[in-house]
Formats: structure tokens, C-alpha cells, sequence
């Protein structure tokens, strides 16, 4: 049997990393790279450190409007499964690259399985809601990390094919957590453990909006400590953009984009976390670190509930006030599985073709 496997940007790297080797035993997987992120940090990088095969098919669709990228990917997929004929395509979170995938497939009668199913934050103007529903409305397999996931996807009336498997993210998390906590990152820096906070900005909401981005620059140089910020791109040329280099303080330590595993390694040793992504809101949700999220709303209700997550979106008080604060959070819940969620995804997999 053969499965298509589509991937397209950092979070996706990782998480197909956790499903290749099991997808291997009992089938040939095809790996497409839409070429959503281009950059070697953003990209090459994550197949080499996380042992993942080189993919068989590169798009090289680069950057582009959602309607242009997620056209061109439309096109390249499609060549690329009229050719292979697999029995499922797989895809991945809630990218450009996730609804092109899909949309592909469903076209042309192939079977989609989705791997982080029934998230939901319930704001239409983001385009990765938008993406993460049509998607799931695409699905035949839904593979889903939380209770909530299952329930969200339930009250849209979509119950079949759906499972409950866990976070294929915990997996990779325990996988190479020993190995980042002997790693050696930005020694330059010399950065003690728990010494800085850790942040990530790269959404359009915040990366595209010049006050936006200038109040969280504000609030991150008004803090006491350092932030270590391995800054997107996209961040980066917003900054020069706009012109607010400036309003990065000398405590605002910016670096390239980082591999998994020195992420990773920083993640670890930090004391709290800024971020807009939804992946690092979790990781850090995982590795007991505070996290302040520079979004109004998540798709990770549970670290929120639990007392880890605090959501500020671009208010500077807010921002200010959520690092400083002293406030303990709660106890964690075991809401995203038990760290096995590849091998149960694959056996589903190997079931559903059999």
C-alpha cells in the first residue's frame, strides 16, 4: 500500500517525524514538500536533525498570498498524486499547506487521514481556523489529541472516522528530551537555566500589524530579564520593515531561527515563555513552563484551564503584567495522551487499509 505524506512548514517536520518510521513497516510513504518554508532553519534543518527522509517531491512554492500559495500547491499536489496513486494522503495541523493536501486528495477520490484533528479556537479571521476546519470536513480519518478535539468536532456533526490518540508532539518530546538537555545552544550568550524568558512571534495578526508588533517589541524591552528571541523571518523583515529596531531593548536577544532540538534545549532550560504559535503554547504546557500567549484566543483550551497559559494578545500592560506575575499555576492534566500517539495513528492507518 502507499501513503502520501504532505508536509510544508517547522511544525509539520516534526510531527511526520513522529509517524514516518511506523508508517514505514507496512507501507511506502511518499513525502511531499510543498516548499511552504524555504529557508535551510525553517526547513532542511528538520529533516536532518530528526532523521526524517528526504522527501521524494520538493514544490518549491515558496512564499506568496494564501490564494497564490495555496493554488500553486493545489497544482503541484495534485501532479504529484495522479502520478503515485496512494490509497490515503496524510496531512498534517493547519497550514496552507494541510488545506492544499487535502483539497487535493478529496478531489480526485483519495482518502484523507488528518493528524492533529478538531482543533478549534473559533476565530474565522485566522487563516489556520479557516484551514483546520475545511480540512476537517475534508477527512475520512480524524486523529485527534484531546477529548476537546473530539467534542469540537462532534458538535459540527462529524463522528465518524474520528479517534482519539494523543499528541504526536508529546511523542517527539519524549523522544529527544534527554538529548536537549545536553545540548549546547548559544553559548555566546551564556545563558543560565532559567535566567531568560524564551519567545516566538510569527503570525500575520502580529507580524503584519506595525502597532501590534510595536507594543510587543515595547513590553518584551521593559522586562528585567532577557528574551531570547530566535525571530521567523517574516518577524524580522516586519521589524526592518517598519522600522522599529529601535524598540528592540538590549535585553532582547535576537537570533536565527533555530533546529528542533536547540529550540528544544532553550525551551528547557528558560524560565517562562512569550509566543504567538500554537505548537510552542503546548510544548511549554508539557515541560512545566509558564506560558504567555500574544493571541486573544488558542486552540489549546486545556493550558489555559490548567493554569499555564495566559492569553494577552498585544496589549502591553497585559504582557507586562502576565511575565512578572508570581501567580503558581495549577496542576497539569494528562489532556494530550500518553506519548504513544504515532504508533497509534499508524495502526489505525494499517486497519482502516487493509
Amino acid at each position: 500500500m502507499k501513503i502520501a505524506t504532505i508536509v510544508g512548514a517547522r511544525p509539520q517536520f516534526i510531527k511526520a517525524a513522529a509517524l514516518t518510521s511506523e508508517l514505514r513497516e507496512f507501507a511506502e510513504e511518499v513525502v511531499i514538500h510543498t516548499g511552504q518554508h524555504y529557508d535551510y532553519e525553517l526547513s532542511k534543518v528538520f529533516f536532518e536533525t530528526l532523521d526524517l527522509p528526504e522527501p521524494d517531491y520538493n514544490l518549491g512554492v515558496g512564499s506568496g498570498t494564501h490564494a497564490v500559495q495555496t493554488a500553486k500547491m493545489l497544482m503541484g499536489i495534485e501532479d504529484v498524486l495522479v502520478k503515485e496513486q496512494p490509497e490515503l494522503v496524510l496531512v498534517h495541523g493547519d497550514t496552507n499547506s494541510t488545506l492544499s493536501g487535502s483539497l487535493a486528495a478529496a478531489k480526485i477520490g483519495i482518502k484523507v487521514a488528518h493528524v492533529e484533528a478538531g482543533l478549534r479556537c473559533y476565530n474565522r479571521s485566522l487563516p489556520e481556523e479557516v484551514n483546520r476546519v475545511l480540512t476537517d470536513h475534508l477527512s475520512g480519518l480524524l486523529f485527534c489529541p484531546t477529548q476537546t478535539a473530539v467534542d469540537n468536532l462532534e458538535r459540527e456533526g462529524i463522528v465518524t472516522g474520528v479517534h482519539l490518540v494523543g499528541d504526536v508532539m508529546k511523542d517527539m518530546l519524549k523522544k529527544f528530551l534527554s538529548a536537549a538537555r545536553d545540548r549546547e545552544v548559544l553559548p555566546e550568550m551564556e545563558l543560565g537555566d532559567g535566567g531568560f524568558h524564551l519567545m516566538t512571534l510569527h503570525r500575520p495578526q502580529n507580524t503584519d500589524d506595525e502597532r501590534n508588533l510595536r507594543t510587543i517589541l515595547d513590553a518584551v524591552s521593559d522586562l528585567d530579564t532577557d528574551v531570547v528571541f530566535p525571530a521567523h523571518p517574516r518577524t524580522t523583515t516586519a521589524i526592518e520593515r517598519f522600522g522599529l529596531e529601535e524598540h528592540v531593548g538590549d535585553n532582547v536577544r535576537i537570533t536565527d531561527p533555530l533546529s528542533y532540538l536547540d529550540f528544544l534545549a532553550l525551551l528547557v532550560r528558560c524560565s517562562k515563555v512569550l509566543t504567538d504559535s500554537g505548537g510552542v503554547q503546548k510544548e511549554a504546557y508539557l515541560l512545566e513552563k509558564p506560558c504567555v500567549t500574544l493571541r486573544e484566543e488558542t486552540e489549546w483550551p486545556e493550558t489555559v484551564e490548567d493554569g499555564w497559559n495566559i492569553l494577552v494578545g498585544a496589549d502591553k500592560d497585559k504582557i507586562i503584567s502576565a511575565v512578572t506575575s508570581d501567580a503558581a499555576p495549577g496542576a497539569r492534566r494528562e489532556s494530550f495522551g500518553d506519548g504513544k500517539a504515532g504508533h497509534k495513528v499508524a495502526e489505525i492507518v494499517r486497519n482502516s487499509l487493509s
